[in-house]
């Protein structure tokens, strides 16, 4: 069966990292994690130590990415680690979860700063409003599938482009921010005296590391990296790196610009830091242009989740479809098209802020599962032994683990309905996998092997 080539080098993935972090997370959270949280202070220490998990992260997919340099992340991982069963279950939430709903939640928040920057909401009725902006969504997820249908040679190019564009802008809008704005940097202090409110707390470490995810992006096209031993670890780093940066800068641009009680719970807030500081016309202009940021995460979205769904399928546990490679267009295309109609459903039935919890519950559980592995895959020898070393091993694997288990808890305590739906949608795989698997005739011993 044919594979896909390896023709990702390494600026390319790092755009990759850049472009499913800096998504429509870190632009309409920051205002909901400074409802959560006492002052500006705390909202930049959260940002900072989100950053670092993040970077713990990427330091631990350093090593696992490189001892299993193959296309499919923690479904690779996971059932090579512990058992296929798992590897399934991650796949599965990865095509429920993980990659279709953000491609919808970046779709949704296109629409959203689109039709703010354009005021278009006042001139049309709720009803027909909420239709045109689902339509927008659904054109636009369509668009997108269909570009990464056709190759990836024409994904990379448009991704990169969305990528240089959204670096760009985000520069520009940073300096014009800082260039113009009329405050003082003794606003940005404020009280940082310890608070008993820890849940509000772990909910907004929540937000913020949803904000954060995609810094494992390029594991799941590890298998299209050139020198992967080289460029997976350099990406890894280097892409979680630049957008801590831009999200330290974004959030003390936002602290400069407004009075910390006119950010508490703003969910358009970038929109209101450039009006407050370029005026309502330049800020509507630029709203329009965070709008079109969010394109990028959508692209590399649509572009890493089929190849997930095609070494699924090439096991015989998913659709026997999704592991066909386009003739012409080598990827499996048959995938992209799987994912982007299902996150069209998303789009249609679903709201951004639900999207955001149900999918950060999911997403937390894998991630760290695989983390445990790194153990396991030392003990056993398991994979490619000249492998990238964990630096800090064992400490940095054991605190990303214990981050993770704590967010869980926390998460589940705040958000019960939707982290029971995020348990309930992976718990559904069980009987899906055992189904796939009598009417496949897989051999798991085959699959442990792989």
């Amino acid at each position: 069966m044919k594979t896909p080539k390896r023709t990702i080098n390494l600026k390319s993935a790092i755009g990759i990292i850049i472009a499913n972090m800096i998504g429509s997370g870190v632009f309409v959270t920051s205002g909901i994690i400074a409802g959560k949280l006492p002052s500006p202070s705390w909202v930049l220490s959260f940002w900072i130590i989100g950053g670092l998990i993040a970077l713990l992260g990427a330091l631990c997919y350093s090593e696992l990415a490189t001892r299993m340099p193959v296309g499919g992340g923690e479904y690779i991982y996971l059932s090579k680690l512990f058992h296929p069963l798992l590897g399934f279950l991650s796949g599965w939430t990865s095509f429920i979860v993980g990659f279709s709903a953000p491609i919808a939640g970046s779709a949704i928040g296109f629409s959203e700063y689109i039709f703010s920057g354009l005021d278009i909401e006042y001139i049309y009725s709720p009803g027909i409003v909420i239709i045109l902006k689902k339509a927008l969504s659904v054109g636009l997820v369509l668009l997108f599938t269909i570009l990464h249908y056709r190759g990836i040679k024409t994904g990379l190019f448009i991704q990169n482009i969305f990528v240089l564009v959204k670096i760009v802008v985000l520069i520009g809008l940073v300096l014009a921010g800082f260039i113009l704005f009329d405050q003082n940097f003794n606003y940005i202090s404020g009280d940082f005296r310890l608070s008993t409110n820890t849940i509000a707390f772990g909910t907004a470490m929540m937000l913020i590391m949803y904000s954060y995810s995609g810094w494992n992006a390029v594991s799941y096209v590890a298998g299209e990296i050139k020198n992967p031993k080289r460029n997976i670890p350099f990406s890894l780093i280097i892409g979680t790196l630049i957008v801590m940066g831009f999200y330290i800068i974004l959030n003390l641009l936002i602290f400069m610009s407004l009075p910390y009680n006119n950010v508490q719970g703003e969910i358009a807030v970038f929109e209101r830091v450039f009006v407050n500081i370029l005026g309502e016309l330049t800020g509507n202009t630029l709203s329009i242009l965070i709008g079109f940021l969010l394109v990028s995460s959508l692209s590399a979205f649509i572009l890493i989740g089929p190849r997930i769904y095609h070494a699924m399928a090439k096991d015989g546990l998913f659709f026997r479809f999704a592991s066909q490679i386009h003739p012409i267009f080598k990827v499996p295309s048959r995938s992209v098209a799987i994912q982007g109609s299902l996150a069209i459903i998303f789009v249609v039935f679903s709201s951004i802020e639900q999207l955001f919890i149900f999918l950060y519950y999911a997403l937390n559980i894998f991630p760290m599962m695989a983390v445990i592995g790194i153990f396991i895959a030392r003990k056993r020898h398991i994979g490619d032994q000249s492998t990238v070393n964990v630096i800090g091993y064992p400490i940095v694997p054991i605190l990303f683990i214990i981050f993770s288990i704590y967010l869980a808890i926390i998460a589940f305590i705040d958000r019960p309905f939707e982290s029971t739906a995020a348990v309930a949608t992976i718990l559904f795989g069980v009987p899906c996998y055992f189904v796939l698997l009598r009417f496949t005739q897989i051999d798991k011993k085959m699959l442990l092997k792989k």
